[in-house]
């Protein structure tokens, strides 16, 4: 299997681009890179066969990501005054039970997101342990480990004194005083001992979207509230490097995406058409 030619490679890109997304060949081609510098072998990426695939992909296919779609405040507040946010397939008798943890840990959850800008794994990787109540009833919470920091230096983040309510309150009433932060229920209602697996947070944005009656062009997914705040960051005059700091972003690349329609509702076509009496 190793060393793989630079025409088995570009082959491979042919034919996976056929089926897969950009972003996820473009993975595939990073790993096979990584592969054949670690066994010290000649990178076959680097071929100029392997780069013609790659443009012939993006050609194809497009650079551009989708995003997801963006949970603002205003989206998160009517999310936090759901009350009952349960499945509708489940019994009547069965959500009645459930409701009152479930909509404390998910308001806990969004009100967490929000504040954090936590990707979705980082999110739910959270220890009770990880929080600490400052002075006016605010509080940080500690990123052990993130997609940015793979040697684990970690980072503390803010919480607001109405997010640290919402948890204070799914803890009393889960009776949660150490482990995993975020945990998953049980039909009967009972808090489970592991963490909250990563892919159930956009369910819960989800049903706590359509629950509040939400009209968004996009379903909610686990990064939704990243991009929500990086978009209220900005609309309200915050610097790049600002929100870069503030997400725990490397490159601009990233919040500026996130930032793009806002910047077209303030940038020199718009000036223009104020002026011309247009918008």
């Amino acid at each position: 299997m190793l060393p793989a030619t630079p025409e088995t490679v570009a082959s491979f890109i042919d034919a996976q681009a056929e089926t897969k997304a950009r972003a996820t060949v473009e993975r595939y081609r990073s790993s096979i890179a990584a592969l054949h510098r670690a066994a010290g072998l000649q990178n076959p990426c680097a071929d100029e066969i392997v780069r013609l695939a790659v443009k012939g992909m993006n050609r194809a296919k497009g650079r551009r990501q989708k995003q997801p779609g963006p949970l603002n405040r205003t989206s998160i507040g009517r999310m936090l005054e759901v009350k009952t946010p349960g499945r509708m397939h489940r019994r009547v008798t069965e959500a009645k039970r459930e409701a009152p943890l479930v909509a404390l840990r998910n308001a806990a959850l969004v009100a967490v997101a929000y504040d954090t800008l936590l990707r979705r794994s980082e999110l739910v990787s959270f220890y009770v342990g990880d929080l600490h109540r400052g002075v006016g009833g605010s509080g940080t919470a500690l990123v052990r480990r993130s997609k940015a920091d793979k040697e684990g230096e970690g980072a503390i983040k803010y919480l607001a004194p109405d997010t640290m309510e919402h948890i204070a309150a799914w803890l009393t009433a889960a009776r949660l005083e150490s482990g995993p932060l975020f945990r998953p229920l049980t039909k009967g209602g009972q808090v489970g001992t592991g963490a909250l697996g990563g892919g159930e947070v956009a369910r819960v944005f989800r049903d706590l979207a359509t629950a509040a009656g939400l009209k968004l062009a996009r379903l909610p997914s686990g990064h939704s509230t990243r991009a929500g705040e990086t978009q209220d960051m900005f609309a309200a005059g915050f610097e790049l490097l600002e929100v870069m700091q503030a997400g725990s972003w490397k490159t601009p690349a990233m919040p500026a995406r996130y930032g793009e329609r806002l910047r077209a509702q303030s940038g020199a076509a718009r000036k223009l058409a104020t002026l011309q009496n247009r918008a």
